[in-house]
C-alpha cells in the first residue's frame, strides 16, 4: 500500500479530546502519595510490580492524566512521577511508559480510537510505547482489508504483562507508523530471558515478537511520522526525568535517616557531603518543573530544557549515589537494603539514550538562542 493510500486511511486528529479529570486528580495525587510511602517501606519486588500497577490503576492514576488542560494538571503529573519513581523505579518506567502511550493516542487518535481508549481505561487496562527494535527492525505493509508487522521489540517494558504496546513500524519509504497493537496473553511472543540487569529488574524490559501478526486500519495511530514529531517526541522526556527525579529525593532521604540513626551527621565532614547533595537535588526539582512546562505548553526552547534538564538530573542523581554510599559505607550494598535497591536500579535508568548527545543539543541551543532577558526559557 503507498503512503498516499496509507494516509487516507489514517486517523483524523482534529476532533474532541479527552474529558478532563480536575475533579479526580487531588484525590489521586493524595492516594498515591499514600501507598508509595508504604511502597517505600516495603522495598520492591524484582519481578514485574504487578500488584503495584493494578493499585495505581485502583486508585485512578493510569487515567487522569491523559490529558492536560492547565499547570495545574502538569504540576499533578509531576508529583505522581515522582512519588512512583521514588518508592519503586521499575514500576516508575512502566507507569511513565503507559502515560507516554494513552497521551499519543489522545494527541494523533481518531474520535472512535479516543472512544476505544477510554474504554479501554475504564477496564484497567495497561499501555507501553515500544520504538527501539533488534535489527532488521519492524515494518508494515499491507494485508487484506488490514496490515502486516514483521520484527521485533527489544527493551521493551512490560514485555508479557501489559495489554496494549504502541509501536513504531516502518513504511517502504522509511517514515514511522505508529501502530496499537493488542499484546495481551501471547506469551509465545516474549523473551524476558536475556533482560539480566543488576537494576531495573522488574521493569521486565525483554523482547517481543510481531512477526505475522495483522493488525486492522484501525490500530493505525495518526500518520507517518507523527511519533516523531516535535516537540512532543523529545520534550517529552521530561516523565522520565521526573521519575528518576523521586529516586533521587527517595535515596536523599534514606541518606539522611541513616546519618540521624547513627549520629554521623555530628560530623562536619558528613554535613557538607549531604549539604551539596541536598542543593543539587533541589536543583535539579527546579529544573524538571520547569521543562514540565515548557514542554507541556509546547513553548519555544522546551526541548533544549528538557535536555539540559536531563544533565542536570544525572548530575544529581550520580551525586546522590556516591554520597549514600560514602556515608552508609557497606551497609548499602547488602541485599534487600533500600539505598542498594535504589541505586541499582537509579544507575541504570538514568543510562537513557544518548545522554551526552542531549547535553550538547541543549548547549548548542543555550549558545544559538537570545535567552539572556529578564525572563530566560530556561
Amino acid at each position: 500500500m503507498s503512503n498516499d493510500a496509507l494516509r487516507a486511511v489514517s486517523p483524523t486528529t482534529d476532533v474532541g479530546s479527552f474529558p478532563d479529570r480536575r475533579a479526580d486528580r487531588a484525590v489521586v495525587v493524595d492516594q498515591v502519595r499514600a501507598v508509595t510511602a508504604d511502597w517505600d517501606r516495603a522495598n520492591g519486588p524484582e519481578d514485574f510490580p504487578a500488584a503495584r500497577l493494578r493499585d495505581l490503576a485502583r486508585l485512578g492514576a493510569l487515567d487522569a492524566f491523559v490529558a492536560l488542560p492547565d499547570e495545574a494538571a502538569i504540576a499533578d503529573l509531576l508529583t505522581v512521577l515522582r512519588q512512583v519513581g521514588g518508592a519503586d523505579l521499575s514500576l516508575g518506567r512502566v507507569f511513565e511508559g503507559h502515560i507516554n502511550a494513552v497521551q499519543l493516542v489522545e494527541a494523533y487518535g481518531s474520535a472512535q480510537q479516543r472512544v476505544t481508549l477510554i474504554e479501554d481505561l475504564a477496564a484497567h487496562r495497561t499501555f507501553a510505547v515500544w520504538n527501539t527494535e533488534p535489527t532488521p527492525g519492524m515494518t508494515l505493509a499491507g494485508h487484506g482489508d488490514g496490515f502486516a508487522l514483521s520484527g521485533a521489540k527489544c527493551f521493551a517494558t512490560g514485555a508479557g504483562h501489559l495489554d496494549r504496546a504502541l509501536i513504531t513500524a516502518t513504511l517502504p519509504d522509511g517514515a514511522k507508523q505508529m501502530v496499537l497493537a493488542d499484546i495481551a496473553g501471547q506469551p509465545d511472543r516474549v523473551d524476558n530471558s536475556a533482560w539480566q540487569v543488576r537494576g531495573m529488574r522488574g521493569s521486565m524490559s525483554g523482547t517481543f515478537d510481531f512477526d505475522g501478526m495483522i493488525v486492522s486500519r484501525d490500530a493505525l495511530i495518526g500518520g507517518p511520522g507523527d511519533y516523531e514529531r516535535e516537540p512532543r517526541f523529545s520534550a517529552g522526556a521530561w516523565r522520565f526525568t521526573a521519575v528518576q527525579l523521586g529516586a533521587i529525593e527517595a535515596l536523599l532521604r534514606h541518606w539522611r535517616t541513616h546519618l540521624l540513626a547513627t549520629g554521623k551527621g555530628a560530623d562536619p565532614i558528613q554535613r557538607v557531603r549531604f549539604g551539596a547533595a541536598v542543593a543539587a537535588t533541589r536543583s535539579a526539582n527546579l529544573w524538571v518543573a520547569r521543562a514540565a512546562r515548557l514542554a507541556e505548553t509546547a513553548r519555544p526552547h522546551a526541548i533544549a530544557c528538557v535536555m539540559m534538564t536531563r544533565g542536570i538530573v544525572e548530575d544529581a542523581g550520580l551525586q546522590v549515589m556516591e554520597g549514600a554510599a560514602r556515608a552508609v559505607g557497606t551497609a548499602s550494598f547488602f541485599a534487600g537494603s533500600r539505598i542498594d535497591r535504589i541505586t541499582r536500579d537509579l544507575g541504570l535508568y538514568l543510562r537513557q539514550p544518548v545522554p551526552d548527545q542531549a547535553r550538547d543539543r541543549a548547549a548548542a541551543a543555550w549558545m544559538e538562542a537570545d535567552c539572556w532577558g529578564d525572563d530566560p526559557w530556561w
